[in-house]
């Protein structure tokens, strides 16, 4: 069983340093691969193996304009050639979109270590090149297969991620009934055993985030002002490029921790609900594969759709099943589960949204509508 561990690290001042030129080196490298692909299909050649991109970009490093790429580990340039032809494959075989050129502002950075030269101790924790550092929890288990090491950055903390390849754990317990949970907007998760979850509350925190953007708002305006009182006398009227503010500088980063803050409160409340499901050890967990994409076209309510996270659930659910030993069952995306009476399996032709209570016109059962989903995946999983 593979499992995946985050935890912060905290990095020297000269190991920060080394790790955004290894988050600019990864970058530069994935673009450069991803140019030699598109040049070379626009010719109509074929793909170019990783391997011979990784020989001509040894070549490249030799050469005097490109000596800073040798200040970093070689695993970090390598790693990302095999990311861009990896991203490649993916879209010719349909599974992805086609890879984008990375930005240095908006792309996420992060770079690969090597699975064999990382180590770790109490607290502590050896990169390849970079050394020994903390980290703030001592969680990452010992003797197991390391995989996909990477040290990321979120704009105000350092992370490393890893997967490590477990043993399976044996789960002996008697099981429960089935459960099937519905998922919605005005209540997060409604499970057939008469379990509710709701959807967090962030009102307070929203209003704090609203106050900071309009703060920063008028720093940018300020700006814009004094770029164009610098710039009014030259021809070429470029007010772009204006240094920022410290208090500008400080303000985006309190925007950032406020944003990390109401995601960590939004998944902090979806794992306190996927826990307590898990357990219950039922022998089988049923969800509805939602058009999620679809339901996003609804301008009224994609804001509210967004902050359920329907996928993290399905995610969490999904790989917590998977290490209990829970049978974990996905309906169809066009089962009608709202539509389908929970009692006598009649079916309506047509259900609006606003019609909260379900009323079956032939036994004559009144059930709440989300509680009458729930009932019908859970019969799923005993067809």
């Amino acid at each position: 069983m593979e499992k995946g561990f985050k935890v912060q690290i905290f990095p020297s001042e000269k190991q920060k340093e080394l790790m955004f030129k290894s988050f600019g080196c990864a970058r530069f490298a994935y673009n450069w691969a991803l140019n030699k692909q598109n040049e070379n299909y626009e010719k109509g050649g074929k793909f170019i193996s990783d391997r011979e991109l990784r020989k001509e970009f040894t070549q490249l490093k030799k050469k005097e304009e490109f000596k800073w790429l040798n200040e970093v580990n070689n695993n970090v340039t390598k790693q990302a050639i095999k990311d861009l032809c990896r991203a490649y494959k993916n879209f010719f075989n349909k599974k992805a979109k086609h890879p984008r050129f990375k930005s240095r502002k908006k792309s996420k950075m992060s770079f690969y270590n090597d699975t064999y030269q990382i180590k770790f101790d109490d607290y502590k924790v050896r990169l390849e090149t970079i050394g020994w550092m903390d980290i703030a929890e001592n969680i990452i288990p010992r003797d197991c297969k390391y995989q996909e090491p990477r040290i990321s950055f979120d704009g105000i903390r350092f992370w490393l991620g890893i997967n490590c390849v477990l043993k399976d754990e044996e789960n002996n317990l008697p099981k429960t009934e089935a459960i099937g949970i519905d998922m919605g907007i005005k209540t997060l998760m409604t499970c057939s055993n008469g379990m509710n979850f709701k959807k967090v509350n962030t009102k307070r925190e929203m209003k704090k985030l609203k106050r900071l953007q309009k703060k920063a708002s008028r720093h940018y305006e300020m700006m814009k002002n004094k770029s164009f009182d610098i710039y009014k006398n030259y021809e070429n009227k470029d007010y772009r490029y204006v240094n920022k503010s410290k208090n500008l500088l400080k303000l985006e980063t309190l925007i950032r921790k406020q944003y990390q803050k109401i995601a960590n409160i939004r998944l902090n409340n979806i794992h306190q609900a996927t826990t307590k499901i898990i357990k219950l050890n039922p022998e089988a967990i049923v969800v509805e594969d939602l058009d999620v994409k679809g339901m996003m076209k609804n301008k009224y309510l994609s804001e509210k759709i967004a902050d359920c996270s329907f996928y993290e659930i399905y995610r969490q659910l999904k790989y917590k099943c998977k290490k209990r030993g829970i049978q974990f069952i996905t309906a169809d995306k066009f089962y009608p589960s709202s539509k389908i009476c929970s009692n006598c399996g009649n079916k309506k032709k047509s259900l609006s949204i606003s019609e909260r209570t379900y009323r079956c016109e032939y036994c004559g059962n009144i059930i709440d509508r989300d509680f009458n989903a729930s009932l019908n995946l859970k019969n799923l999983a005993y067809n």
